[in-house]
């Protein structure tokens, strides 16, 4: 196998880590109205039940930039699967709160990891202009396990013992993410910062053609050789990378308190607090889940075509507007239906815009000495602020109500639509190297 189909597998199986992403951090929803009373937690108990996964994620993200500049990108990545597979049996066999939550906080370890090395992966063996469309399929891999996850859930709701079946199904596809990563390639990127520049060209070669893996080796040694010596954490904050390191981490505060989290984990809690009885909110949850993954697809055909800083900008907008028609609907006491059709539609725009354009910036917009750590420090900071909302939010809608909560993440997209606006280099059909050069003009 070469060429397109080659390049096509290896994405495949890096973004199966985005399935498990997904998966993990979407299962919780529909467990919540069964392990909340099996455990007795009152609701703040709750939210850190759901955001305990989030610390891993945290611990996860961090430590994997200077473990992927040692080891590289693959082996990490089968690290990784295993300790997905571990958490989810670990997760359904839990007798007491505090096992639950050490295996939640294990599976959190995985998910940061691969929040850092799938994308990265996938940006450093694709070609220019395809690299935005394959990266984003590791976004759609992630609403496939939020739907799937969803689906899980709906399928087992009066089944006995249906959290531990929720949790354990996680199995299935981490032994098929771990078993994938074993006929896949070490990133070329890494191997020719690592002195492995035959190992390289091989792989480039396969991907391209030599036509290809000649161009790309002369650019890859070009940019590092122009960054001289070896990377260090101090680094990302000399004065050439400044700005762009400000831009990513202001991209990954923003993603975040932008709301999706407090939809893709509490929908379910969302749709019975404005009035609908759990089988119809899992249900409908199910109906969210659906319009995540279908919407995704948009980018995956558009992203390439008409770039990342247009999709900001239009899914910021679209955020928004539906988060203030939420409020609305929460301030109002509207039927229960306007309210799942405007986390639908927010969902949409999130799914279709957002969501991909995020990871395709973070994963491609550092330059080749910092990228790995730069990654890493990127997603580090969204997890934070991941954990923050998921664990405050169940308090805060209780305590506040619906409309106001949600007119405060509308007020937080339109931040993210300013930064868009004014900040934002736009990245597409550019080579690694050229988008190196375009964030040294900020």
């Amino acid at each position: 196998m070469k060429g397109r189909a080659y390049l096509y597998f290896i994405s495949l199986v890096a973004t199966l880590g985005g399935l498990m992403f997904g998966f993990d951090v979407g299962i919780i929803s529909g467990a919540i109205p069964f392990i909340q009373p099996y455990f007795g937690w009152n609701e703040l108990q709750l939210g850190w039940g759901v955001s305990s996964i989030l610390v891993g994620c945290i611990i996860g993200a961090f430590g994997t930039g200077s473990l992927t500049e040692r080891y590289g990108r693959k082996s990490l990545l089968i690290s990784v699967a295993l300790f997905f597979a571990i958490s989810c049996a670990g997760m359904a066999l839990a007798k007491t709160a505090t096992s639950f939550i050490a295996f939640r906080v294990l599976g959190g370890l995985a998910v940061g990891a691969v929040s850092v090395l799938s994308p990265m992966y996938v940006a450093e063996v694709a070609p220019p202009k395809i690299r935005g469309t394959l990266v984003t399929i590791y976004q759609l891999a992630i609403t496939l396990g939020i739907l799937v996850s969803y689906l899980v859930n709906y399928g087992l709701h009066e089944v006995d013992n249906n959290w531990r079946w929720m949790f354990g199904t996680g199995l299935l596809p981490s032994i098929l993410f771990f078993t994938g990563l074993f006929f896949i390639p070490e990133s070329p990127r890494w191997l020719v910062k690592a002195g492995f520049r035959e190992k390289a060209s091989v792989v480039l070669e396969r991907i391209g053609g030599m036509k290809f893996a000649n161009s790309e080796l002369k650019e890859i040694e070009l940019s590092l050789k122009d960054a001289g010596g070896t990377s260090s954490f101090k680094l990302l904050f000399a004065p050439q990378y400044r700005k762009v390191i400000i831009v990513g981490l202001l991209l990954s505060v923003l993603v975040q308190i932008s709301g999706i989290n407090t939809v893709v984990d509490y929908a379910p809690k969302i749709l019975m607090t404005a009035g609908l009885e759990i089988k119809n909110a899992l249900l409908q949850t199910s109906l969210i889940g659906i319009v995540n993954f279908a919407f995704t697809f948009i980018a995956v055909w558009l992203i390439d075509r008409l770039g990342r800083r247009t999709f900001y900008i239009i899914g910021s907008s679209g955020m928004a507007i539906t988060l203030l028609l939420l409020a609305a609907a929460f301030h109002f006491e509207m039927d229960p239906i306007f309210t799942t059709i405007c986390i639908m539609a927010f969902i949409a725009f999130f799914a279709s815009c957002i969501g991909p354009a995020y990871w395709t910036m973070i994963s491609e917009m550092f330059p080749n000495r910092i990228r790995g750590q730069a990654v890493a420090l990127a997603s580090f900071t969204q997890w934070v602020f991941n954990f923050l909302v998921v664990l405050l939010f169940p308090y805060v809608l209780d305590a506040i109500g619906g409309s106001f909560t949600f007119l405060f993440l509308s007020a937080m997209s339109v931040v993210q639509l300013l930064v868009a606006w004014y900040y934002l280099k736009e990245t597409k059909g550019k080579t690694l190297e050229e988008i190196e050069i375009l964030w040294k003009q900020l």
